[in-house]
């Protein structure tokens, strides 16, 4: 963690920005931990189970033990830190239920977006999505996968934002770091699917230009579910790998 100043993006900022100041915006301090520790989590450089030592954070962001702690509160809201009775907090561990739990709403809601930016988003706001495609591109030939899962996160909260539902968008966001955590798991086991969800991107895009709601849709529910498979598998190499059957 200790080059994270240089790590963390742009898009990251402003996305682990705009949802924990939503949680709580009475200390920009607090906050300001809080999006660096929840970064490092998500981007995967902090792993579930791994220890989070208030003294060595309070240290490493040259504050006191104070607004440490309280960004770890905050952060366990969001469901990426668990604070143990008498014991020191880790990053937080889900289950493949979970997974599952979180994929299963969050495939519907998007499905229900790009439905409703088919029908109801001006010409204007669906070429306002084409402006993601040539970085995303550019990220991912030169193998910057933060960088690309910064832009997708960024892609589809334009998505939300166009699609003309705020409830949609309220909902969305309400899943919070959680899914941020997961969606960037999946990008990084998925590698060898980056060709593909690119190429996806893009057909999605050209189904929004050309108002054609059943491929989106079709489209949409296609690249989450991907995502949902690459984790089960990983998971399931896991668990094999626990129990033996896997050299």
């Amino acid at each position: 963690m200790e080059s994270e100043d240089q790590r963390i993006k742009t898009d990251s900022q402003q996305e682990m920005a705009r949802i924990l100041e939503s949680a709580d915006r009475t200390n920009p301090r607090v906050t300001s931990i809080a999006q660096r520790i929840g970064c490092a989590i998500i981007e995967g450089r902090l792993q579930p189970g791994d220890d989070l030592n208030t003294v060595d954070l309070s240290k490493q962001f040259q504050t006191s033990r104070t607004p440490v702690r309280e960004a770890l509160l905050l952060l366990e809201k969001e469901g990426l830190v668990t604070i143990p009775p008498y014991r020191r907090p880790f990053v937080a561990q889900v289950s493949i239920e979970e997974v599952r739990e979180i994929y299963q709403v969050r495939v519907n809601l998007l499905m229900l977006t790009a439905e409703l930016i088919v029908n109801t988003a001006s010409d204007e706001d669906i070429a306002s999505l084409r402006a993601f495609l040539l970085p995303m591109r550019e990220m991912a030939a030169a193998h910057d996968i933060d960088g690309v899962f910064w832009a997708s996160v960024a892609f589809r909260n334009r998505e939300a934002e166009i699609c003309g539902n705020r409830q949609v968008k309220r909902i969305l966001d309400s899943l919070g770091l959680r899914t941020l955590q997961l969606r960037h798991l999946s990008m990084k086991l998925g590698r060898a699917y980056a060709e593909q969800r690119l190429s996806d991107r893009e057909r999605l895009v050209g189904a929004y230009e050309e108002r054609d709601a059943s491929l989106a849709v079709a489209l949409t529910r296609a690249m989450v579910r991907r995502s949902l498979k690459i984790i089960e598998q990983s998971e399931d190499v896991r668990a094999k790998k626990d129990s033996g059957q896997v050299a």
